[in-house]
């Protein structure tokens, strides 16, 4: 079916949520780059019908969302597909994304999408028949084959790079093992191969921090669980994505970081984003294991021997309290052409953000190079 703008009652609700977004940006003093202003490029949503999973369920109505920058080129081989993280959207990474940047939009077809359960692909939020807690559980390997039908429709059979931080690095290196020949090269930052124990500590806190709030309602709530969304901004947003070198530079008198708190708990609260949304994304999150892509009876190492793209895996410095920078480590010994590259920063997890120009540099120039080493491989 083809991509289309905006117009259905799912529809509404998906400009909706935009309009949501775009006022938390601007009222959050969140980075520039999560707001969708009136001259960044038009959102698009792929009408597919039923998403079988994995698991034998069915996202029904499905629809994912996408956006575009760059010209495709006539034998459609300069694409790279973009995908995002775990509570983000198509803007997560646009500090790489633009003319001159890394993903040289000169140069490059951009594809951003969105990833099921963010609010704006087909999520708990917004289905109408599946809606809340009665939206089937999916995972990772379904937010691939999600996208790859998206590039199917597109005619896109080849790409440059699959790029993503977070839950992105994670769907990137998952397309190097379910679609190895699909691509030359994939950039993942901070990723993870399999989820660690760390992580899914993380995801249960923050999940339990939304659950535990009496406006929550067992996922039936007429309102945001406002407790439950500060109380999660306090286990990710401070202290997992960050370090106590990072927090130490915020607040040089260390009782300053308490008004500084309260300045994210604000931010997440603004963002617009759906507790059941937050929820079905951390469980996919949680069990995920390239491992368990079919052929590989659940060894995540032999998944990653198998990735024929050249892989450049981006940490973030030496300590990430999210996703272990161990994971991306062991990621890069076992992809056969893969390099690994820790950003000089004390930010963990934040460092793959727009959060400090020095790192935002390093990481163009780094992914650049890599790029401009990447000579085309077709099957």
């Amino acid at each position: 079916m083809a991509a289309s703008k905006v117009k259905s009652p799912w529809a509404r609700t998906f400009r909706a949520y935009l309009g949501r977004v775009m006022v938390a940006a601007a009222l959050s003093g969140a980075p520039v780059a999560w707001a969708h202003g009136p001259d960044a490029p038009p959102h698009h949503l792929y009408q597919v019908g039923d998403l079988p999973l994995e698991n034998g369920g069915t996202i029904k109505d499905f629809a994912i969302s996408y956006v575009t920058q760059g010209t495709l080129n006539a034998d459609k081989s300069n694409a790279i597909l973009m995908v995002t993280a775990i509570g983000g959207n198509h803007h997560r990474i646009d500090f790489l994304i633009g003319p001159g940047k890394a993903l040289d939009t000169d140069r490059y077809f951009i594809i951003a999408t969105d990833a099921i359960g963010n609010g704006l692909t087909t999520s708990p939020s917004t289905s109408s028949s599946q809606h809340g807690i009665a939206f089937p559980h999916f995972t990772i390997r379904d937010m691939v084959q999600s996208q790859k039908l998206l590039l199917d429709h597109l005619g896109i059979v080849h790409l440059v790079a699959v790029a993503g931080a977070s839950m992105g690095g994670m769907q990137a290196l998952q397309w190097g093992v379910s679609h190895p020949d699909a691509m030359d090269a994939l950039v993942a930052l901070t990723p993870m191969a399999r989820t660690a124990p760390w992580s899914i500590a993380v995801n249960e806190a923050t999940r339990k921090a939304l659950m535990l709030d009496p406006a929550f309602k067992d996922g039936a709530y007429d309102r945001q669980p406002e407790l439950g969304w500060r109380l999660r901004a306090d286990i990710l947003q401070v202290l997992a994505a960050r370090t106590p070198d990072a927090l130490r530079s915020i607040a040089p008198m260390p009782l300053d970081i308490l008004p500084w708190i309260k300045t994210q708990e604000d931010a997440v609260l603004k963002s617009g984003f759906d507790a059941n949304d937050w929820i079905a994304q951390t469980w996919a999150y949680d069990r995920h294991n390239i491992g368990d892509t079919p052929g590989f009876s659940g060894d995540h190492l032999k998944a990653l021997a198998a990735v024929k793209a050249r892989t450049l895996i981006i940490t973030g410095g030496n300590l990430d309290l999210y996703n272990p920078v161990e994971e991306a480590r062991e990621a890069g010994a076992y992809i056969p052409q893969a390099s690994v590259v820790a950003v000089p920063s004390v930010q963990g997890h934040t460092t793959a953000t727009a959060t400090k120009a020095a790192d935002v540099d390093f990481m163009n120039r780094t992914v650049r190079d890599f790029l401009m080493s990447v000579g085309p491989r077709r099957p």
